[in-house]
Parts: C-alpha cells; structure tokens; sequence
C-alpha cells in the first residue's frame, strides 16, 4: 500500500518508498515509532554493505518495532566545482531492495526541489574551524553543505538517533559538534568501517576504480595498517623497558624509544613510507593529505599524545579521489611510565 493512499491504513511500520516531504510527515505520524525508538540513515544513495550495516545498527538499537528511514538524497550543497555531482551513482532500485532487507521501515528519496524549494538556501550552517581542516581544506566550502542537509533532514525526520560511519571520520565529528552545539535533541551514532576482504574500505566510488587503479588504491588501507601496527609495536617496547627493574638499564630502555614521545612520528613515518611505494605504481597514487589527529578538533597530535587518535588519509588513483581512517589510541601502556 502507498502512503498516498491512506485510506484504510493500518498501524505497522511499512516497508516504503516516499518522495515528498508531505508523505514523509505521514509516515513518521502514523508509523513512527514510541519515544526513543526512530532512527534515520542518511545516505547519497549507491548502497552497498557499509549501509547495510548503518541500517542493521539502526534497526537493532530501536528493536523491531521501531521506525527506521534511510534517506537517498544526492545532495548538490556538498559538491564543490568540478567535483562529481553528475557522475555520482544513482541506483535508486537496488538502494531500495538493501535497505528494506537490512531492515528499514521507509526510505525517503527526494528530488532536489524537494528537499531546496526555494533553490539553494539562503541560511545555512558553516562547519567553523572543525570543518576547515583537512577534508575542508581540500574540497572548500563541503562540510557547510553537509550540515545544511544533515540539519534538514533531522528536522524533516525527528529520529531519536541517527547513524553514521565512521569512515568518513571528519564529517562525524561535524555532525556530532553540530548536534552539541545547537542542542539538537538527537544521539549521533558512529558505526565503525566497514571493509572489504583486501582491506579497502567500502565506498560508493569504488565502483569507479579500474583493476589497476584498485591495486593502486589498497595502499591507503594498507597504510593505516602499518600505522597502527607500528604504534603496537612502540607500546609493546615501552611496556616491556616500563617493566625492568627501576636502575640505570630501566631508564636506558625508556629513553632509547623516547617513553614513547616519538610514537606520533613513527606512525606517520610507517604510514607514509606505504603510500610513497603506491605513488611509483602504475597508475601511481597520489596523496592529499596523511594526518595523526585529535578527533575533539581534528589538529595534528604532537610529541606525548595520549588517548584516542585518528590517522587518516586521502589520495587520488586515476579520477577518484578516496579517504580512509583509522582509530588508534596512545599510552594504552604507560601506567607506571606516567
């Protein structure tokens, strides 16, 4: 049955496709779920398993009787010049049979004239410095767009929750400082990355990777990795001289690995020694940015971090531009090194 046809309509969560802001206000009136149990996933469209699973996470936090609506809007505000707004994939079919079958009660797919009747607005909000580092440093004026959406469609959807992946790191930190910041009555949700066998993470653009480039383009998984299993191996030196007797050879130990105030550089270092290697490929990868961040500001981390960090990067393989992100954390050792 169509939420246009509202005669006779039972109380149950429909599994349905809406277009309008009008039918969208409908489903969430008469299908919504009780307090605390609306979720919305949004999402440009192009689905793939990394969706999926926002929707699962989605519909296993508000149970099976609660409302889930996945948004499929491809939103101009967020594309700068000559990036892909009319390239961007739109499979609206086959977005429509993974959501329902992760789980989703509506999905709400509108037209930009839907969504922006009046054109582009004329309001809208601005990321602040968060939103000017990195990802805003490298496509001006994206993360303005972002919010804009994102505000609009938590108003058009009123969900308790809204989930988000984690891959695109910076745009959740927007999202969630928005949300502090402007009191929205909404819990940000973060799902972590979602990858594939080979390590590369799950992303609508990967369809636009030729064979070659897709070798090419697996050097900036395999870069974090070797981040990350660089900082395993400094915490495991540093926990192993921390438990040395206290004499000279205890403090010898400690300062040949810096009591780990050197960790930072090490994984840049092991990070970008990876990517130097893609960058002679054939095609080569070509870096944006490989940064050590705070993901409370998204500045560089300097000497003795300790706590969460988040080593991401960027890079072009042929057309496409990918980022990629991985969550580490400094001084999971250190105890009695303090």
């Amino acid at each position: 049955m169509s939420l246009s046809d509202r005669k006779g309509a039972r109380r149950h969560a429909p599994a349905e496709l809406v277009s309008t802001v009008e039918d969208l206000e409908y489903a969430r009136a008469h299908f919504g779920g009780a307090p605390g149990h609306n979720a919305v996933v949004m999402t440009m469209g192009a689905l793939h398993e990394g969706h999926a699973t926002l929707v699962r996470a989605a519909r296993e936090r508000v149970g099976p009787d609660g409302f889930v609506v996945v948004t499929v809007f491809v939103n101009p505000l967020q594309f700068g010049a000559g990036e892909d707004l009319d390239r961007y994939p739109r499979t609206l079919d086959a977005d429509l049979e993974l959501a329902f079958a992760a789980g989703a009660s509506a999905v709400f797919a509108p037209s930009a004239e839907e969504v922006y009747p009046d054109g582009q607005p004329q309001v809208r909000i601005t990321a602040g410095p968060m939103g000017d580092r990195l990802e805003g440093a490298s496509r001006p004026g994206h993360f303005d767009g972002v919010l804009t959406v994102v505000a609009k469609l938590l108003h058009l959807t009123s969900p308790d929750l809204a989930f988000f992946g984690q891959k695109d790191a910076q745009q959740l930190a927007v999202i969630r400082r928005m949300a502090q910041d402007l009191n929205f009555p909404v819990e940000i949700v973060g799902v972590p990355t979602v990858r594939e066998a080979d390590g590369l993470a799950l992303s609508s653009r990967n369809r636009y990777l030729s064979p070659g480039e897709r070798r090419t383009a697996l050097a900036l998984s395999a870069a974090l990795f070797a981040g990350r299993d660089r900082l395993a191996a400094q915490e495991a030196l540093h926990a192993r001289a921390v438990a040395l007797p206290a004499d000279p050879g205890r403090a010898e130990a400690l300062s040949r690995i810096g009591e780990a105030r050197a960790a930072a550089d090490a994984v840049r270092a092991a990070a970008r020694a990876v990517l130097d290697e893609a960058a002679k490929a054939e095609p080569p990868l070509v870096l944006d940015y490989l940064a050590l961040i705070d993901p409370a500001d998204f500045t560089e981390v300097g000497d003795g971090h300790r706590g969460e960090a988040i080593l991401a990067v960027a890079a072009r393989v042929g057309t496409t531009r990918l980022i990629d992100n991985l969550p580490l954390r400094f001084g999971a050792t250190q105890g009695a090194a303090s």
